[in-house]
């Protein structure tokens, strides 16, 4: 499968997972949301792990895992914490820098370079993701379009998503480094297996409550973590084909899916101003793929 079309799965199954546990988890603290969306999600991906059959795994490789296992685990309480305690205006675009930040770090560390166009398409679904979450009355003005900057002075979870998106910059090119040692098929699912495990055995040791996540019900658990975990399988297919800015800036069309679910599930106005900022954003997609 094409690498755009799994990136678009991945992006789509990462939006569905996030409405998912909006509508069924809406009392969930922050580790419980991780326990759901890490732990859960690798429980279900390690029955297909136990049919792999692994390559020699040399120290490199686990030296990867081992700086990649906490900086996701942070950056999944930040996103948490983040979207549960302040406004979604001022938290989520910051997400839109990670695929900003993977031309930095896929250059430093993978010596991957981006072509024009490439770069072109990496902005307008920046751009159109910034503009997403724009709430305005009347015509934009400029000081509406820097809100977002002021944000990350004043707003403590606008400091805290665009640290989150920082960190993805990171984990998201560690982990293509660490593919190396081991087929794109197995890679994604054996990472987020040994992710939830390490998840679960850190919340068992400093806060076993959060375990207790079963009262949201058996089928609404399944659907918020299954999703995630098809998330992060079509993740690292796509990875394995492509640049990882561009696989990024693809999957942050997730934002897009994310609005679209706003309105048909939770009622969310002004669906019509987001118009501008959604084609921008297929503006780029359509640029990245050509």
């Amino acid at each position: 499968m094409h690498w755009l079309t799994l990136s678009l799965i991945c992006a789509f199954t990462l939006a569905s997972s996030d409405a998912a546990a909006k509508y069924w988890l809406r009392g969930a603290g922050a580790r419980e949301m991780v326990v759901v969306r890490l732990g859960l999600s690798g429980l279900l991906l390690i029955p297909w792990v136990l049919t792999f059959d692994l390559p020699p795994l040399p120290l490199p490789f686990w030296g990867w895992m081992a700086l990649l296992m906490p900086l996701e685990i942070i950056a999944m309480l930040m996103y948490m914490q983040a979207i549960r305690d302040y406004p979604l205006a001022l938290t989520v675009p910051y997400l839109a820098f990670t695929p900003v930040l993977v031309v930095v770090t896929g250059w430093l560390v993978l010596d991957e370079t981006v072509s024009g166009p490439g770069l072109v398409g990496i902005l307008l679904v920046v751009g159109g993701s910034w503009l997403l979450n724009f709430e305005q009355s009347g015509t934009m003005t400029w000081r509406q379009l820097l809100t977002p900057l002021k944000a990350i002075v004043v707003n403590p979870g606008s400091r805290l998503m665009l640290a989150t998106a920082s960190i993805y910059a990171v984990t998201s090119v560690g982990g293509k480094a660490a593919m190396q040692w081991m087929p794109p098929q197995q890679f994604g699912a054996f990472y987020f297996a040994v992710l939830g495990s390490c998840v679960l055995l850190l919340v068992a040791v400093t806060r076993p409550q959060a375990l207790r996540i079963r009262r949201f019900g058996i089928v609404p658990l399944l659907i918020v973590a299954g999703f995630m975990a098809l998330m992060v399988v079509t993740h690292f297919l796509a990875l394995a084909q492509v640049e990882a800015a561009y696989m990024i800036a693809v999957k942050r069309t997730s934002l897009l899916f994310g609005m679209l679910y706003g309105a048909m599930l939770f009622g969310e106005r002004h669906l019509g101003r987001h118009l501008l900022a959604g084609a921008l954003m297929v503006a780029g997609v359509v640029a990245i793929g050509l």
